[in-house]
C-alpha cells in the first residue's frame, strides 16, 4: 500500500494504492489519521485509480475516516474507483456517506 497526499486550496487529496485489506490496514488507517490532522482542511478527496483491491477491512478503514471526519463537518469525497470498487461502494451504501466525483 502507498499513500500520497496534496493540500490544494484546502482540499486534501489522498491517493491510496495498492491493496487495501487486512495485511495493510493498520498501515492504512494511521498514515491516513496523521494525513488528516492537517487544521485548514475543508473537504477530502480519495482517489482510488491506482487501487487494486478493497475487502472489507478496506470498507471498515474508509468508514472510520468517514466518522473522524464528520465530527469536523469535513466531507469525504471519492474519486476513480475501478469498476471492483465501484460495486462494493454501490452494494454497501458508501455513496451516501461519501459521494463520488468526477
Amino acid at each position: 500500500m502507498q499513500i500520497k497526499n496534496r493540500l490544494y486550496n484546502n482540499t486534501l487529496y489522498i491517493s491510496l494504492s495498492g491493496e487495501l485489506d487486512e495485511m495493510s490496514a493498520n498501515f492504512t488507517r494511521n498514515e491516513m489519521d496523521n494525513i488528516m490532522q492537517i487544521s485548514q482542511i475543508k473537504q477530502i478527496v480519495i482517489d482510488l485509480s491506482e487501487l487494486n483491491f478493497m475487502d472489507s477491512t478496506g470498507i471498515g478503514i474508509l468508514i472510520g475516516r468517514y466518522k473522524k471526519m464528520k465530527l469536523k463537518n469535513i466531507p469525504i469525497f471519492i474519486c476513480n474507483p475501478n469498476n471492483h470498487i465501484e460495486k462494493i461502494f454501490k452494494m454497501t451504501g458508501l455513496y451516501e456517506i461519501m459521494p463520488k466525483i468526477s
